[in-house]
């Protein structure tokens, strides 16, 4: 069976791959479409979207991405890595559009203003029915069409949600101990690859 990707261009990757290890998943690193065609599922982590954007161009890395989304592959992208998958950004920015939601960056302000909050969870992910969430520059969900399913929420905006085989959490689980959104994730994979 393949690996779990971690694309590893800019960002957060460390401590994702060290959560999915965590649950004894085989973890590879991403940096190049060759790299993505050797594992089953991939993580888009927290970072700087418009820096990987430049560094995905000169492998065609996010038409790769696209493609493989499109295809099923199951992808979990948090922080930044919402804001590349999503179909609408603001300020507008170049965006892969496979998850229908659209955001806004840095919705809740700069790094200053970053902070730690506790979301509500839907049923399916289990007991405690709160997690708590670490905001840093996050992106808000502006809106979202029906297909899109909340999974958390923090006050009245939605935080992680799923459409299909994509997961997509504003804030940073894998700064916490709390390993449900990656455990969803590799549920998702297992689905996408049974």
């Amino acid at each position: 069976m393949k690996a779990i990707g971690v694309l590893a261009l800019q960002g957060d990757w460390a401590a994702h791959s060290a959560a999915l290890r965590d649950l004894g998943a085989e973890v590879r690193t991403v940096r190049t479409a060759g790299d993505l065609d050797d594992v089953r599922a991939l993580v888009i982590p927290g970072g700087e979207s418009s820096a990987m954007l430049r560094l995905m161009e000169p492998e065609n890395l996010s038409r790769r991405i696209v493609e493989r989304t499109r295809a099923g592959m199951a992808v979990l992208a948090t922080c930044a890595g919402v804001i590349l998958l999503a179909q609408t950004v603001v300020p507008a920015q170049t965006c892969l559009a496979v998850l229908a939601i659209d955001v806004e960056r840095n919705a809740y302000g700069r790094q200053v203003f970053s902070t730690i909050a506790e979301i509500d969870l839907a049923p399916e992910l289990g007991a405690p029915p709160r997690m708590e969430g670490v905001f840093i520059r996050a992106p808000r969900i502006i809106g979202r069409e029906a297909s899109v399913e909340v999974l958390g929420s923090w006050g009245n905006d939605a935080v992680l949600v799923r459409q299909g085989n994509v997961l997509a959490a504003t804030f940073h689980p894998e700064l916490t101990g709390d390993r449900r959104v990656h455990e969803l994730f590799l549920q998702i994979g297992e689905e996408a690859n049974g």
